[in-house]
């Protein structure tokens, strides 16, 4: 998710306020969950499989249906069942979904050694479990540089959104006017209208919230597996991949999971031994080059530092980490405006992303920080008068990594993004900023937004506020380039740590051991789209496909 959609994971708690809205769902969704089992019901070996799928998110839930179609496949989570919590369920849960810092909750807060704040799933789907939303494809040029077959590529976005998208078909005043100001005062064109597909210019987005509210989550591709086929464990916290010592010049291969239930509890799972056989890593770029390193894949020095036996010494594991950087202004309108959400998108040619929301519903302790930054609050119902536009860059340069806090899989590590190290990424979002600045003294915009507001004083506004931890510079708002560096949040689009050529191989197997894969965004070099998960999801169902297809030629 760039931080919002039809709903808005922003950042964590601590900017989270801003771009929270409570829309009420009255519908409620039918379990799927007929092979899904809480991980204390397995025994304490949990069978043999043909697969073995670590991660139950965005990528893997698409992955482990597409298996099962012709193999045993085990999928394991290590959150619960999102249709059981309905701060998940529904748009109107957000805000305490993500004000829920308790051991257990679906949303997993940190703060990376940048001082941002970080969100990660902990729940079957994933990130589609708890972001926007926001559902947009790779553009054909990105898909290209992967090196994937367009055909097979456009097969599987058809399946992802068959069973979970929603076509946006009205837009209200806010969504209006930002649209008209993309397009007439920043000059984002051509206008594309609605559709899934990533065009230069301005264009209406795509949303897993259907029209009541109900959120469509990576977890309902699993309707498509063969139930048959396939257990699901739930509260399965992988702990370490266990791998067979290999022969004499051969390589370690791995054959099974050691996974611990909710009351910690040791189950360990197998695979069946053929020469097919794979456990495929779909953790999520923090979670899977996390479990390499718990397992004795990575820098040697590192692993025996926190007591762990090497298996590969493998440097890269861990590196070439990234996460897209946003940075966003708030603005006031005269009068009360509509709830809406990311409905519009703006693609630039100069490398940022836009989106918006408005008509937000605010929790108490977001009124009382705005309040003490001098928003005016006093309105109805805890809604602020206002909205939010954001610039996203969209393709980064500096590059952080990730080092183990602990042994402990449900610690999270330490991480680090180096947001603008590399200076093109910082002239990138003063560009974004200048096309925010345009949309706001865009005419669309002028009989809405409060008329006393300039731009700098919305600039100081959002400088006031507590948007993340970094430090604050008394001049941070008085040039677009200190305003990036100070108030600088995470889109929550991490990509790397597991990179093709240094951790994994063009078929995504790790390099250096056998049966390992990984399927899922630490793979990847850039977040692929204006928002990745319509692509992640992709990814999963287009290399169940492959491997598949590699599995019948060879027999």
């Amino acid at each position: 998710m760039m931080a919002f959609g039809r709903s808005f994971p922003f950042v964590a708690p601590s900017l989270g306020f801003f771009l929270l809205l409570i829309v009420s769902s009255l519908a409620e969704k039918a379990p799927y969950n007929s092979f899904a089992k809480d991980a204390t019901s397995a025994p304490a070996v949990a069978g043999h499989y043909d697969y073995i799928v670590i991660g139950g998110g965005t990528a893997g839930c698409g992955l482990a249906a597409t298996l099962s179609a012709s193999a045993r496949v085990l999928l394991l989570e290590r959150g619960g069942l999102p249709y059981r919590n309905p701060n998940i369920m529904h748009q109107s849960g957000l805000v305490p979904l993500l004000y829920d810092t308790s051991p257990t909750s679906a949303a997993q807060h940190s703060v990376s050694t940048d001082g941002t704040q970080l969100t990660r799933a902990r729940t079957l789907g994933g990130g589609s479990a708890i972001n926007g939303g926001v559902y947009s494809r790779a553009s054909n040029e990105e898909v290209a540089e992967e090196g994937w077959d367009p055909h097979l590529v456009n097969q599987s976005f058809s399946w992802v959104e068959r069973k979970l998208t929603s076509r946006i078909k009205t837009l209200l005043q806010w969504q209006t006017a930002v649209r008209d100001g993309l397009v007439e005062a920043a000059g984002v064109v051509p206008y594309n209208g609605g559709t899934y597909e990533h065009l230069v210019g301005t264009k209406i987005g795509n949303s897993l919230f259907d029209g009541d509210g109900y959120r469509h989550s990576a977890a309902d591709l699993l309707e498509y597996a063969d139930h048959t086929n396939i257990t699901l464990h739930f509260h399965a916290v992988a702990h370490k991949i266990l791998f067979k010592t290999p022969s004499p010049g051969g390589k370690p291969t791995a054959h099974g999971v050691l996974f611990k239930d909710s009351k910690g509890n040791d189950h360990t799972a197998f695979l069946n031994g053929g020469p097919k056989n794979e456990i495929i890593l779909s953790a999520g770029a923090i979670g899977s080059p996390q479990l390499l390193m718990l397992s004795g894949i990575g820098p040697s020095n590192h692993l025996e530092a926190h007591g762990i036996d090497v298996v590969l010494d493998q440097p890269m594991v861990g590196q070439l980490m990234g996460d897209n950087p946003v940075n966003a202004i708030l603005i006031p309108s005269i009068r009360p405006i509509e709830a809406s959400l990311s409905d519009v998108l703006g693609i630039t040619g100069s490398g940022n992303y836009i989106e918006t929301v408005s008509g937000l519903t605010l929790v108490p302790k977001a009124i009382e920080v705005l309040t003490q930054a001098g928003v005016d609050m006093s309105f109805p119902d805890m809604k602020m008068q206002g909205g939010v536009l954001a610039s996203k860059v969209s393709k980064i340069f500096s590059q952080g990594h990730m080092e183990l806090k602990s042994k402990d899989p449900n610690d999270n590590p330490t991480v680090t993004f180096n947001y603008f190290h590399d200076s093109r990424d910082l002239r990138t979002c003063v560009r974004g900023m200048e096309v925010l600045r345009k949309v706001f003294e865009s005419e669309a915009l002028a009989s809405i937004r409060n008329p006393s507001a300039s731009f700098q004083s919305i600039l100081d506004l959002m400088s006031s506020v507590p948007i993340n931890q970094r430090p604050k510079h008394r001049v941070g708002s008085a040039s677009l380039e200190q305003f990036c560096v100070d108030n600088v949040f995470s889109s929550y689009h991490y990509h790397g740590g597991c990179r093709v050529d240094s951790v994994v191989d063009r078929d995504y197997k790790v390099i250096g051991v056998d049966a390992l894969r990984v399927v899922d965004g630490s793979i990847f070099s850039s977040a692929l789209g204006t928002n990745p998960q319509a692509t992640t999801m992709m990814f999963g169902r287009y290399m169940g496909l492959k491997i598949l297809q590699h599995q019948s030629t060879s027999e």
